[in-house]
């Protein structure tokens, strides 16, 4: 039982942090094989069996977290290559693999072998989740750094001002603009004493600026204001964020923590 709350808990993620990141407790479109668990399924999305089927799962695996104490709110489950086995997006929560009766839950990588290569069956699958997350974020809401001539490649990265590892990522900034990387942050405090600076950036009229003078030591003083930060810090709990800088692909793909602006354009170019 401590091991299935543990696992469904807000800040776990498949594996232990890189040590090219900061920790949060160091004090430095809708596929045509996705239902909904509250919108009835189109005649579109699979046969009437295997919707009421689907629709089965759903209930009993909410019935199964609901007498495991575990609140846990299923938001969308998806049929995946893995027989009778569903990916589920939960509400607040890393999403999950679950079996088809609803008694099991898996959350780590899933590998498929039989080929020359491993493929990673749950990065896929998570990765598809958070390119739609990502679509939905507005530019305004974030800390833009374009591209200098062309944009060949987009990243997001959750970062925090207090954080070492993202103040030597925001070094090489210069560099990964000027190889065609357009860089977009995401606040994500690492720790609530983190949250008031982070605030107080996002409600500064020049963000840059502020987020140059945090990392730098200076404090940063803002009127308050509504911001992004702590739906920003919830998006990045519910797709594994455990640290921070945690870099990802416009695709989705978990990039890095800390990377150094060659490696990172290598690794970009590799999943093209």
């Amino acid at each position: 039982m401590q091991l299935l709350k543990f696992a469904l808990s807000a800040v776990l993620m498949g594996g232990l942090l890189a040590t090219t990141a900061c920790s949060k407790n160091d004090q430095e479109p809708t596929d045509s094989n996705e239902i909904t668990a509250t919108m009835p399924v189109s005649g579109e999305a699979s046969t009437l069996t295997e919707r009421n089927a689907q629709q089965r799962f759903i209930k009993n695996l909410q019935a199964n977290f609901d007498k495991a104490g575990l609140i846990a709110k299923i938001i969308n489950v998806k049929s995946t290559e893995i027989p009778n086995w569903f990916w589920v997006t939960l509400e607040g929560f890393p999403a999950v693999l679950a079996s088809s009766d609803g008694k099991y839950i898996f959350q780590g990588d899933m590998i498929r072998l039989g080929e020359s290569a491993i493929h990673n069956v749950s990065e896929d699958l998570q990765a598809g989740d958070n390119k739609a997350e990502f679509a939905k974020l507005k530019k305004e809401d974030l800390i833009v750094y374009p591209a200098k001539g062309n944009t060949k490649h987009v990243i997001y990265v959750f970062t925090d001002a207090s954080c070492p590892y993202c103040h030597k990522l925001h070094e090489h900034m210069d560099e990964f603009n000027s190889k065609g990387i357009e860089v977009r942050y995401i606040a994500w405090p690492r720790g609530e004493q983190f949250f008031p600076t982070m605030q107080s950036i996002w409600c500064s009229e020049d963000r840059k600026s502020a987020f140059n003078a945090a990392i730098a030591g200076l404090p940063v003083v803002a009127n308050e204001c509504q911001n992004p930060v702590m739906a920003q810090y919830q998006l990045g709990t519910k797709i594994g964020v455990n640290g921070t800088p945690a870099i990802y692909g416009e695709d989705g793909r978990y990039l890095a923590g800390y990377i150094e602006p060659d490696a990172l354009l290598q690794r970009l170019n590799e999943k093209r």
